[in-house]
């Protein structure tokens, strides 16, 4: 079954995007599904390179490698990042700037489509 995960929330003021990428994961591991993710709005902030996080706190970065190295597909909304001034030389090397075009095939080939 292939998921889309669509996210909207800001990575450390919101729960949201934590647990889209905790159910993300968990999908992977226990059903073998195919996962995608689209960040939009303040949740491209969540593919950030070089995130530091406090010790015991959760990582946006380090759970977005781990969805992606089990071959999920991150893809971030590029007018997001143009507004937000995130260039793809900020952005982890598994994910993608993306648009509203392969949302739109995206949301149309998925089984499930979550939005968080």
């Amino acid at each position: 079954m292939s998921y889309l995960f669509i996210v909207n929330e800001p990575p450390y003021g919101s729960e949201l995007p934590y647990n889209a990428l905790r159910l993300a994961m968990t999908l992977q591991k226990e059903q073998e599904a195919t996962v995608n993710i689209f960040f939009m709005g303040d949740s491209v902030i969540c593919a950030l390179k070089n995130q530091k996080t406090p010790d015991g706190y959760y990582n946006m970065e380090r759970m977005v490698k781990s969805v992606a190295r089990k071959n999920g597909k991150i893809y971030l909304c590029g007018t997001c990042m143009d507004a937000r001034g995130i260039t793809e030389d900020h952005i982890i090397e598994l994910t993608k700037r993306s648009t509203m075009s392969e949302l739109a095939e995206l949301t149309a080939s998925a089984d499930k489509v979550l939005t968080f």
